[in-house]
Parts: C-alpha cells; sequence; structure tokens
C-alpha cells in the first residue's frame, strides 16, 4: 500500500504493509533512528511521536491510520529553537542518564508545552506519565522541563 503523510513538516510517500507499525516505517524505511523501541506494547512511552499535534505510542499505530496525518518526531524536534532549549535544559538539569527514554520524554514535553508553556510540577508528571526511566527517579526530567519551559518562556519561543 502507498501511503502519503508528513514527517517533520516534509511530505512522505511510503509503501508498506498497512498494519505495519508507525514506529518500524520511521526507523527502517526514512533512516529516523531518534524514536526508540522500549516494550513494544504502548506502555512504555519511549516511541512516542506526536501525530497531528497528539502524542502517540509509534509502536501501536498501524501504517493504514497514518495516511495524511503530520508526524512529529524527536528527530524534526531536534532541529528547532524549541529542541535546542529542550536539550540544554535537560542537559543542564541532568535529566539524561542512560538516555533511551529521553526522546519519548522530549516528545511528551513536547505536548504539554504546546498546550501549556506553563505547567506546574503536578501538570508535568501528568504529562510524562506514559513514559517510563528506570534510571533518573524523575524528578531531574520534571526539573528539566520547568527549565525548558521557563527558558522558552524568556526567550518567547513558541512550541
Amino acid at each position: 500500500m502507498t501511503i502519503e503523510f508528513f514527517v517533520n513538516g516534509m511530505p512522505v510517500l511510503v509503501q508498506a504493509d498497512p498494519m505495519k507499525r508507525l514506529l518500524d516505517v520511521l526507523r527502517e524505511n526514512l533512516s529516523m533512528a531518534g524514536t526508540k523501541e522500549g516494550c513494544g506494547e504502548g506502555e512504555c512511552g519511549a516511541c512516542s511521536v506526536l501525530m497531528d499535534g497528539r502524542l502517540v505510542n509509534s509502536c501501536l499505530i498501524p501504517m493504514a491510520q497514518v495516511e495524511g496525518t503530520r508526524v512529529e518526531t524527536i528527530d524534526g524536534l531536534r532541529e528547532s529553537a524549541a529542541g535546542q532549549i529542550l536539550s540544554e535544559a535537560f542537559a543542564e538539569a541532568h535529566s539524561v542518564q542512560c538516555g533511551f527514554c529521553t526522546p519519548g520524554m522530549m516528545m511528551a514535553t513536547l505536548a504539554l508545552l504546546k498546550g501549556n508553556p506553563d505547567p506546574t510540577e503536578g501538570e508535568i508528571r501528568l504529562a510524562l506519565s506514559g513514559n517510563i526511566c528506570r534510571c533518573t527517579g524523575y524528578d531531574m526530567i520534571i526539573d528539566g522541563v520547568m527549565l525548558a519551559a521557563r527558558r522558552a518562556r524568556e526567550q518567547g519561543v513558541a512550541w
């Protein structure tokens, strides 16, 4: 099946089985290795991407549902001003240890900050609740999100 959609603002046309997972198409067909596979069951959040502005687990999305959508990945986020702020804040707050969960955490953060540029700690914890980190204990990730949100507001950067 030929599937047409947008990835990080660029039009994409792929030949794929309609039941092939979005995660696999991103990694295998489009060589976007930033999105990670953790559990493969939608429980860990490592594969999180935005699809039409909504946070989804790409390991659960069959390509048949991707036709005509806009997908944002960590690979695209890295290239943006917001992504730079987020990366720097995560580094400064020591939010990254092994780094495996980081792409999903950053995409969940992006989804949150697009709708709420000044979240409370509780709102951040809720927004990240679908993402598992086995290294940090989450407090440093929360600190990184709060720092990124503050810096974006100070610099007038929109998410």
